[in-house]
């Protein structure tokens, strides 16, 4: 099995930034992609971002351009940049780990944005 750990969300203003952070223990080894997700109240989950074992990286159309997702496979952590914070960015924010047969989640992590 894998366990996933979110930290690094907090309070920040309009156009500020905050970097998240997902640490991955376990069956480390057994993971492909990782991605971020988020959720606001009221709303659907939605994929923020995307990024395979070799690093190629997919964005929401609404990130694009602000967000960097990245990982270090040695340390098994997986980031989410974020830069140009606007309030509609205001979410949980899970982490998650695509294994050969499901997928793995981490518990979420507030990021509030302020106008």
């Amino acid at each position: 099995q894998v366990q996933l750990v979110e930290s690094g969300g907090g309070l920040v203003q309009a156009g500020g930034s905050l970097r998240l952070s997902c640490a991955a223990s376990g069956r480390i080894f057994s993971i492909n992609h990782m991605a971020w997700y988020r959720q606001a109240p009221g709303k659907q989950r939605e994929l923020v971002a995307v990024i395979t074992s070799g690093g190629s990286t997919n964005y929401a159309d609404s990130v694009k351009g602000r967000f960097t997702i990245s990982r270090d496979n040695a340390k098994n952590m997986v980031y989410l940049q974020m830069n140009s914070l606007k309030p509609e960015d205001t979410a949980v924010y899970f982490c998650a780990a695509q294994l050969v047969h499901t997928t793995a989640w981490g518990q979420g992590t507030q990021v509030t944005v302020s106008s």
